[in-house]
């Protein structure tokens, strides 16, 4: 395992130098004593003084280029006092204390609390106008692109790879979803991956702001078995505790399935039938041997999340685009008790009390390790669209989100928001869901969280939503609650959808994921560049308490 501390080494390569002559200023006083152009030339310096360095430079040259990558671009949105975007992953439990995520963040709605290094802003993509890059490709030249398996390929190739150490994880048709999953959510090719639906997080995963995507969850062998043999209702049955273990439920619906094919008694009621509901168990079925844990996944539990462009049919019909941008990874390598988990949340934040900069534990060809029990591992296009494995820099990025949140269920997202019971299981399908309240609210979520932010992303910049959904600067109540399903609220147009995969196209090319990768079409006006004083702390009668689990009672087909 090596441990890469996220930040500036002794910049005493050519490149490091470099960055500095070209304007940075984040690096430690002792680098400050800087070689003459003159030394440079003779050193067969690659850029010189003022350079535009591109990113794939840093990571050649084995530069850290943003040591605070794990801050995402979302946290330098200008609040102004009072937008708030920050409240869906900043939160606080303190009244569940059997809550594992102790993270209690709150605290940090709309409060710039960064490093001395985090106080600018390295997320430059955020910062470029692409109106031009846009209008060099064509709209068939995008649509060609879209509608290429980039996924399929990849996979051939890495099980040919004999120097390989990470994981491969094989989905037949993934690009083709139709194709993958039966009705359920199962993968036809026995691969045991199953699909879920479940409700996008706000608003990065909108479609509306750039991408589609898909969630797929997988338990281990056992999980799936009686006496060795697979057994579809053991599987289901651990699915199924599994989501309900996880939301810190008593019961959960299921698909129907047979008792008397899992030997045991499910529903409490002394026979053993076939079931539609499941009442919380000390143990998982079949072949585990394993207890349920409150908001925990069970040990050796794997997620598989692909994150595609924007599909446009013939018809301006937004849908998950063969082409994936990214795949990206997570295995639970290791059961953390509560005790445990508290204490990785108190040595993080020990080490940011005195001003250590985020380490990441990468793994080589594993990914990396977010020291809560779970490997991370992504997959990103090269310049050819063909998928690569991510470098470490690019990899630091996923510890943003997967490490220390307070919003976060076992330092996940998706199955948390997965649609409740039988009903969830199945590929994800926006046109199948409501604007459903979270949970201890009685508004939509979407229509709350577009109230709070003061627009359709967390920049305010997505115009078209504001256009749709807005009047007067104010998000339109009764317009958003008569909208059909979520399909109509958080899917852009043909054009925009076009433009978007466009924009993410020109990064591509670049590989400047190091800078960015949000598909953003103009410059960002709503985002700090550099962060000071100056900026007014969130109003604390902006500041919400909010559960990012879902009401699902009040969803309606």
């Amino acid at each position: 395992m090596e441990v890469i501390q996220m930040q500036y080494p002794l910049l005493i390569s050519t490149l490091a130098t470099l960055v500095l002559l070209a304007g940075c200023t984040d690096a430690p006083e002792q680098s400050k004593i800087l070689p003459t152009e003159d030394v440079l030339a003779s050193q067969g310096a690659p850029y010189q003084p003022g350079d535009d360095i591109p990113a794939m430079a840093y990571i050649d040259h084995d530069e850290v280029y943003n040591p605070e990558s794990v801050i995402p671009p979302q946290c330098y949105t200008k609040t102004e006092g009072v937008n708030n975007p920050c409240y869906a992953c900043h939160q606080s439990y303190h009244g569940q204390k059997q809550r594992p995520n102790v993270m209690n963040d709150g605290d940090l709605q709309g409060d710039y609390e960064f490093s001395d290094l985090g106080l600018t802003n390295h997320w430059k993509n955020l910062f470029i106008d692409r109106s031009d890059l846009i209008k060099t490709i064509s709209d068939q030249e995008i649509t060609n692109w879209i509608e290429q398996d980039n996924y399929t390929p990849f996979i051939e190739k890495m099980a040919k790879r004999s120097d390989w150490r990470g994981e491969i994880t094989p989905l037949e048709n993934l690009a083709f979803p139709e194709k993958a999953f039966d009705e359920l959510g199962f993968a036809r090719d026995g691969s045991g991956w199953v699909a879920f639906n479940y409700k996008p997080f706000p608003s990065t995963f909108w479609p509306t702001n750039g991408s589609t995507g898909d969630v797929m969850i997988r338990l281990p062998r056992n999980f799936q078995t009686l006496k060795g043999q697979y057994n579809k209702d053991v599987y289901l049955a651990n699915l199924s505790l599994t989501e309900l273990a996880l939301k810190g439920l008593n019961e959960i619906s299921v698909p129907a399935i047979s008792e008397q094919h899992i030997g045991q008694d499910l529903n409490n009621d002394g026979q053993l039938t076939e079931i539609v509901l499941i009442k919380k168990q000390a143990h998982y079925v079949g072949d585990a041997d394993a207890p349920l844990a409150h908001m925990l996944y069970p040990e050796g539990t794997e997620l598989l999340h692909t994150v595609r462009y924007l599909g446009v049919d013939k018809q301006g019909n937004i849908y998950n685009a063969p082409r994936l941008k990214e795949l990206r990874y997570m295995k639970k390598h290791n059961f953390k008790t509560n005790q445990e988990i508290a204490a990785s949340y108190y040595r993080e934040a020990k080490e940011k009390e005195f001003e250590k900069l985020p380490i990441t534990l990468y793994l080589g060809d594993k990914g990396v390790n977010n020291t809560f029990g779970w490997t991370i591992n992504g997959y990103i296009e090269d310049s050819q669209g063909e998928l690569r494995p991510q470098h470490a820099q690019e990899l630091a990025f996923c510890n943003g989100c997967h490490k220390t949140v307070g919003s976060t269920y076992d330092q996940t997202f998706s199955f948390a928001r997965k649609v409740e019971g039988a009903a969830g299981w199945g590929y994800i399908n926006l046109k199948t869901q409501q604007d459903v309240p979270n949970i201890g609210e009685e508004q939509g979520e979407f229509l709350t969280y577009m109230s709070r932010v003061g627009g359709g992303d967390e920049f305010r910049q997505n115009q078209e939503m504001l256009k749709k959904w807005f009047t007067g600067g104010k998000v339109d109540k009764e317009k958003v609650q008569k909208a059909v399903n979520l399909y109509e609220l958080i899917t852009p147009s043909k054009e925009r959808a076009l433009a978007l995969n466009k924009a993410y196209l020109t990064i591509v090319k670049e590989q400047s994921f190091l800078f960015g990768r949000d598909a953003t079409m103009v410059k960002a006006k709503n985002v700090l560049e550099q962060v000071d004083d100056s900026q007014a702390p969130l109003r604390e009668d902006k500041q919400f308490k909010w559960d990012m689990q879902l009401d699902w009672s009040k969803n309606e087909d």
